[in-house]
């Protein structure tokens, strides 16, 4: 199971910090870990929140397993980094039990426990219950021309290039156009199959070959929006000489999200005045939350426990949660639905995470396309969570989605997209040596690619 977390604050700059920690238990069992009563320290800031005063020998747990001998509960170094996704070896090999409070985190100790983060979330569709396979050629094309318009008038409106025009057409000054690359056919794209398609608006949905030979660098894939500047001296090549594969910085008021779903939004923070703009703190995870040998979801277990101590405000789980890739579920051998484990195991144990929290703690469920309750198209809708008392407090997203916390934008989703961008990428590497990161590049992709 990965975990990362990120904190970020709105007059600075964003700070992330991703790591992979093994929930091990030491001598005793998994649940006697979790059950423990907690340090005064953390008891103090439970309290403080507006929850129910449990302690951790009140908190519930799901089918009691304190007897349960397993690999995982008898595996060593619990809540050891194993590595991280920073330049950060101190961290690593480093511990983050209960009685060493030197190795607590010093900016999560700074983030008041007690206050509700701001949340809201982008966009709403696919819808639960939605039909897939239903959509008309004419949506389709609409999608990608407003795609391409909007990339077109972000580069125009940063003041940096001039007014898109028509590439198709023969000219032998520099212009500057906006387009998809596409591939010329069925194949891998390379070089010399890159076409560039415009909009209906300024050329008819035409295409035009590129041709990249004059540019030094550069990393395309099928399907990406796109600036170039160059000309078209025959009218059947277009000769380029800057790909503009990055979309310009603007203010933030200009930015137009979808709406947002209105049982998303905290009326308490319908105000953005500063004042009201802090410090955010949040978990994120990534499942499976299981082990290779059962389905107990004790490495979930010991993730919220993770969670009680380091009071997040915001604890973001991404699927598979029910993964239908797992031995138990291939070989048929559970006596439930996978409704019924997701009610009951992931659930159920997130609303009791929850009711200790305090009104204070949010939780957001990312669902995959290997989750076996849940529909495996991709985009997919949310998660039906139905659950009484806790509604504004356990959400799920769409795969992929967007929300806001405190002003922090992030998108999450359980694709590997960056595996398949890469897969479909061409490039050029500077001949001059100059390093190139071929990750950034990946995930710059992906935020340019956002509109």
């Amino acid at each position: 199971m990965n975990s990362g977390m990120r904190l970020s604050k709105r007059s600075s700059s964003c700070m992330y910090t991703r790591c992979w920690m093994i929930l091990n238990g030491d001598e005793q069992d998994t649940k006697d870990e979790i059950l423990r009563t907690p340090t005064k320290s953390g008891q103090s800031k439970v309290e403080a929140n507006d929850s129910m005063h449990y302690t951790f020998e009140d908190y519930p747990t799901s089918r009691g397993r304190a007897e349960t001998d397993t690999p995982y509960g008898r595996r060593k170094n619990k809540f050891v980094i194993q590595q991280t996704g920073c330049d950060l070896p101190a961290l690593e090999g480093r511990r983050t039990d209960h009685g060493d409070d030197n190795l607590e985190d010093d900016i999560i100790s700074r983030v008041r426990p007690g206050k509700r983060c701001s949340l809201q979330v982008h966009g709403s569709k696919p819808e639960p219950g939605c039909r897939f396979m239903y959509e008309r050629i004419e949506d389709r094309v609409n999608h990608l021309e407003n795609r391409i318009l909007k990339h077109a008038a972000v580069c125009h409106a940063s003041g940096l290039y001039d007014e898109p025009t028509d590439a198709t057409i023969a000219s032998q000054k520099s212009i500057m156009a906006v387009g998809m690359i596409c591939c010329d056919g069925e194949g891998r794209l390379n070089e010399k199959s890159t076409l560039l398609q415009c909009s209906a608006e300024h050329s008819g949905g035409q295409r035009v070959r590129l041709d990249l030979q004059k540019l030094r660098q550069f990393s395309i894939f099928p399907g990406q929006v796109v600036g170039v500047e160059g000309n078209n001296p025959s009218g059947h090549c277009f000769v380029a000489s800057k790909i503009i594969d990055y979309i310009p910085c603007l203010k933030s008021s200009s930015v137009n999200f979808p709406p947002a779903k209105k049982q998303d939004l905290d009326p308490e923070f319908a105000s953005t005045d500063e004042e009201n703009i802090s410090e955010l703190s949040m978990i994120i995870a990534a499942g499976p939350f299981t082990t290779i040998d059962n389905l107990y979801f004790e490495p979930l277990s010991d993730l919220l426990a993770y969670a009680r101590r380091k009071l997040p405000q915001l604890l973001v789980l991404m699927g598979p949660f029910i993964d239908s890739e797992h031995s138990e579920i291939q070989k048929c051998s559970i006596h439930k639905t996978f409704d019924e484990i997701f009610q009951l195991e992931i659930l159920k144990k997130l609303q009791d995470y929850v009711e200790y929290m305090g009104s204070s703690a949010r939780v957001l469920l990312v669902p995959s396309t290997r989750d076996a309750h849940h529909d495996f198209v991709f985009p997919q809708p949310p998660f039906d969570v139905q659950l009484h008392d806790v509604t504004h407090q356990i959400l799920s997203l769409t795969n992929p989605g967007t929300f806001n916390a405190n002003e922090v934008n992030v998108g999450c989703c359980t694709v590997d997209i960056l595996k398949h961008i890469s897969a479909e990428m061409v490039s050029r590497k500077p001949a001059d040596g100059l390093p190139w990161d071929g990750r950034s590049k990946l995930a710059n992709h992906i935020i340019a690619q956002r509109r």
